[in-house]
This record gives structure tokens, C-alpha cells and sequence, in this order.
């Protein structure tokens, strides 16, 4: 009953004097602001960064050969299948070219691949059919291309079985892709894709420079670049000769700095719930002086020390805390308003960010509402009386 009592006193005291109440918010709401509102655009960027790695492939290691004295073919690569860790192999080169079609002409990117390549880089087909092991064996003139390139020498995506002039050679559409955004690592939007064979014959480069690995699951990604490295060293005898690059290892670093950095912004936007909770303490001590005569009948009628440092600490974990739902209640406005701005991304605060906040701005209430209450509850009930 007693605690009943006392949250209604301290209720009653935010709501008789708004403007001092909510000016002692102000800095609780801007520090919760801050801290919600930097975290939750990091996690969105960050999100959105690791969604976009991941489409070109968490479970995957490229490869790069420098060591242009020595070659590696195509069937050297597939002898690699299946063995420590290695599910696919998946060469291919690329060069610029001009296509074109109905008297229209583009510079496009043209990536010589093969069957397995679609499967690793994720290449989504709107319409059409992927390459197959068929096509590079025969050598047959067929293409996937990018939705922009269609857009560009057609006019239109719906270019199916159309003919199309790369460097100076026919080819038949048999598939185009799905329009995506700019990828971290290349734009499919203008790209055509032709077998591995005849990009070897069109960009005269017979040898394999650039590779794709995957393994079955990402637990046996660490055994296939082993693997793979262990193999290329045999080979070229120098670690110099070939970079390998582990998505996993990349992504895992990305996540590592992109944590780091919600904790730095955090820790800085606190900063200012510090000192909300600084002015929160003064205001509170200004109430205890101006109230120095309730404070000398309570005690006088029977009131406890106990009851008095309850009743201010209440009145000041609630002003921290309507300060902290009033600044996430605008945290999300303005998130919502960067969804709307920003389509690519996606901002909302989490659950642990919320939670996080709410009891840092709660903390910080209870802590700097500590000494102005003892103070109250130290009070002599004569004095208090006597105070003009």
C-alpha cells in the first residue's frame, strides 16, 4: 500500500509542474535517441552488407592466379571435385566487349563461365535457361544476358532466343537474368555470359586465371582452402603466385568491425544520458529544497526515512523513464522515415537495443535519483518545518 502511495505522490509530482518535468526529459530523450538510433542504422548497413556477401556466397573462397609463366587448364581445375572439402569448382574469365543488337550497341562485360558457375555466383533467371555442360562441349553460340544490356540494345527484357553480335560473333539469347542492384563485387545488370570455351577463343586466353571454390557447408570451408592452397603451392611453388580469398573470413571481419563500431557509437551517444542523468539529479535536488515543508509533515505524521527515499526515486525512474520511450518513440519515426528514403535497407530497432536502452535510461535514474532522496529522507522533521 505504502508503495501504491508513493508512485502515485510521484506521479502527481511530474504532472504539476510539465514544462521543468519534461525539460528534465530532454536530455534522457536525446541521449536514448542517439543510442537507438545510431546502433539500429549500423545494424540495418550491416545487415544489408551481409545479406548482399551472402548472395555472392558465404561458403566460398576466389581464387586468383598471378603467375602468368605457368598455366592452369580447365580439366586441371575439375580434377579438384569432391576432394578436402571442394563440392564445385568454378572457373571463369571475363573482358570488355561491345554488343549489339538491332542497331543499337552497348559496352558489356562478358564473363566466360561455366554450368556450375550460375550455382555459386547465384545468377537468378527471370526468364530462359541456364548453361549447361552441353553448351561449352559443343561450343554452341548461346548467352544469358544481364537485364540492362536488354534493356539497352532491345529496349525491353523480353528478348528470348533473339540474336545478338558480341565481338564480332553471333550468339542466341537463352536466358535473361533478374534486374538486380549493383552487387558488392560487379554489376550483373550489364554483363553477358557465354560458355567458358568460346570466351577462351573471343578474349584468346586459353589459361584459367580466376576461380571460384564452394564447399558443402560452411564448417568445411577451413578444409577446402587448405585444400586449394595446398595444391596451387605444389604447383607454382610460391605463395606469391595466387591470392585466396575466404568469404567467410571476410565476412566474419566485417561483422567484427561493424560490431566494434555500434559499441564506440553507443558508448559515445550514452554520454549523453549521462548527462541527462546529471540534469535529472539537479532538478531532483531543487524539488527536495522546494519541498522541504511536505517532507517535514509526512516524517512529523509518521512517514519512514524508507518512505521518503522510495517516493523520490520513483518520481526519478519515471522521469528517466518516459524520457527513454519518447526518445525511442522518435528513434523509430525517424527510422521509418530512412526506410522510406533508403529502400535498400532496412532500420528498426531490436529487441536487445531497446531493451539495452530503456535500462540504461532506467540505471540512470535510479543512480543519479539516489542522493537527492537520501537527501529528503535525511531531513529532521523540526527543521524541515522551520524551513521558509
Amino acid at each position: 500500500m505504502k508503495l501504491k502511495q508513493s508512485v502515485k505522490m510521484a506521479v502527481s509530482a511530474v504532472l504539476s509542474n510539465k514544462m521543468r518535468s519534461f525539460l528534465t526529459m530532454l536530455g534522457i530523450i536525446i541521449g536514448v535517441l542517439s543510442v537507438t538510433l545510431l546502433i539500429s542504422i549500423v545494424q540495418g548497413g550491416t545487415d544489408s552488407i551481409t545479406d548482399s556477401m551472402e548472395g555472392l556466397g558465404g561458403d566460398q573462397i576466389i581464387v586468383a592466379i598471378m603467375d602468368r609463366h605457368k598455366k592452369l587448364t580447365y580439366s586441371e581445375l575439375n580434377e579438384l571435385k569432391g576432394k578436402g572439402g571442394i563440392e564445385d569448382v568454378s572457373p571463369y574469365l571475363s573482358g570488355n566487349v561491345v554488343a549489339k543488337a538491332g542497331g543499337n550497341s552497348d559496352q558489356v562485360t562478358l564473363y566466360g563461365i561455366t554450368s556450375s558457375y550460375q550455382d555459386v555466383q547465384g545468377l537468378d533467371l527471370e526468364t530462359g535457361r541456364n548453361l549447361t555442360d552441353l553448351d561449352l562441349e559443343e561450343r554452341l553460340n548461346v548467352c544469358i544476358m544481364g537485364a540492362g544490356t536488354a534493356r539497352e540494345l532491345y529496349g525491353t527484357t523480353n528478348v528470348l532466343d533473339n540474336r545478338v553480335r558480341i565481338a564480332g560473333h553471333d550468339y542466341r539469347i537463352v536466358g535473361v537474368l533478374e534486374e538486380e542492384d549493383d552487387a558488392l563485387m560487379g554489376n550483373k545488370n550489364s554483363s553477358v555470359y557465354i560458355p567458358l570455351t568460346n570466351a577462351q577463343r573471343i578474349l584468346k586466353q586459353t589459361a584459367i586465371t580466376d576461380f571460384y571454390l564452394s564447399s558443402a557447408d560452411e564448417t568445411s570451408i577451413s578444409e577446402a582452402q587448405d585444400t586449394i592452397d595446398a595444391y596451387l603451392l605444389k604447383k607454382f611453388g610460391s605463395e606469391d603466385s595466387y591470392t585466396i580469398i575466404n568469404m567467410s573470413n571476410i565476412m566474419e571481419m566485417m561483422n567484427t568491425v561493424m560490431d566494434t563500431i555500434s559499441i564506440m557509437l553507443g558508448g559515445i551517444a550514452a554520454i549523453s544520458l549521462l548527462v541527462g542523468g546529471i540534469g535529472i539529479m539537479n532538478i531532483m535536488l531543487v524539488s527536495v529544497t522546494e519541498r522541504t515543508k511536505e517532507i517535514g509533515i509526512r516524517k512529523a505524521i509518521g512517514a519512514q526515512k524508507s518512505d521518503i527515499t522510495i517516493q523520490f526515486m520513483i518520481e526519478s525512474v519515471l522521469i528517466s523513464l518516459i524520457g527513454g520511450i519518447i526518445g525511442m518513440v522518435i528513434s523509430q519515426i525517424v527510422l521509418s522515415v530512412l526506410n522510406v528514403i533508403f529502400t535498400d535497407y532496412h532500420f528498426a530497432i531490436s529487441l536487445p537495443v531497446g531493451v539495452l536502452a530503456l535500462g540504461f535510461s532506467i540505471g540512470v535514474g535510479l543512480i543519479f535519483g539516489i542522493y537527492p532522496a537520501n537527501k529528503a529522507a535525511k531531513l529532521k522533521p523540526i527543521n524541515a518545518l522551520r524551513f521558509e
